[in-house]
């Protein structure tokens, strides 16, 4: 039987980072042609104004390569209140582009403004219990969530997720755990990344799988190399540091259990998408080549 799961990879896997980090990143219709060349069937926006913003040439750029176009990332500093005005317009902005270019299934991919914080930033992966949200904190950071996932799915009936990731406040299990408990199930929904969960302290993926499964919505599939963790505590490096030693190594040669993933999605009928990512910064190696190889290693598993 074939699986029902679809896959796709993101920009950021050829460097198209949310943060300004040194090095060219190739332009929208490369990254857009490797994507399909390597095998995959869909992809994420990107930062806002990587790909076209108008909706229509967006539609076309997608289409001529048959791809679809699954979601993209919003960071909002959701603990200062603040900023949760600006993000929900920001949020609007980019879910108005997929809505309007027909892509109304698509998720916001919500997340905290990773790796703005400092502490947040130079111990990410050795966490530890410190650093974090205090309970006021963290419920306005969930309300901030609330607002956003609410302005969009009022808006244009789109679905929001949250992305739980190192450099941000939401990195632990504990992390994620208090943000579900703090949010509404039908409203905001988890983007469960198994790499930066690893990297965040957790152990076995499926702890994750098992007891938010119906918050689950959206998957990225990262893998994470132990051994680069380690010399990043032993030498203290940050996230940015930790990420240019390659952290994030290629599908199934780090320490996240795949297989046993996968057949756990597929025991549970899941449906939806699993979107590869492996941060590729410019000059760290060739990002077609590493999106083949997962494409492969993937298709090992029986996707």
């Amino acid at each position: 039987m074939s699986s029902k799961i679809k896959i796709a990879n993101a920009p950021c896997s050829w460097g198209v980072l949310e943060f300004e980090l040194e090095g060219q990143s190739p332009g929208y219709e490369q990254v857009l042609n490797e994507i399909a060349e390597t095998g995959y069937i869909g992809t994420e926006l990107g930062d806002w104004g990587f790909m076209p913003t108008d909706p229509e040439v967006l539609k076309v750029d997608l289409a001529k390569r048959n791809l679809s176009l699954l979601g993209a990332f919003v960071p909002v500093a959701l603990s200062n209140e603040k900023a949760h005005e600006p993000g929900i317009h920001e949020a609007l902005k980019v879910a108005g582009l997929m809505h309007e270019a027909g892509y109304k299934d698509a998720f916001i991919v919500l997340a905290d403004d990773n790796g703005t914080v400092e502490y947040r930033t130079k111990n990410a992966g050795r966490i530890n219990g410190h650093g974090g949200l205090t309970d006021d904190e963290m419920k306005t950071f969930a309300q901030g969530a609330e607002k956003v996932a609410r302005a969009v799915k009022d808006k244009y009936g789109m679905r929001t997720v949250f992305h739980h990731h190192a450099a941000g406040y939401i990195e632990t299990p504990q992390e994620i755990n208090a943000l579900l408990q703090l949010t509404d199930p039908d409203l905001l929904g988890l983007c469960f990344d198994t790499g930066h969960y690893k990297f965040g302290g957790g152990n076995n993926p499926l702890d994750v799988l098992e007891k938010h499964w119906s918050r689950v919505w959206h998957i990225h599939f990262k893998d994470f190399s132990s051994q680069v963790k380690a010399s990043s505590v032993a030498d203290n490096w940050d996230y940015f540091e930790t990420v240019k030693n390659g952290v994030f190594c290629e599908l199934g040669k780090g320490d996240v259990d795949f297989k046993s993933v996968k057949n756990f999605l597929e025991k549970n009928n899941y449906n939806g998408w699993i979107v590869v990512e492996q941060d590729v910064l410019p000059g760290m190696g060739n990002p077609k080549q590493c999106a083949e190889n997962n494409r492969k290693f993937l298709q090992t598993l029986g996707l």
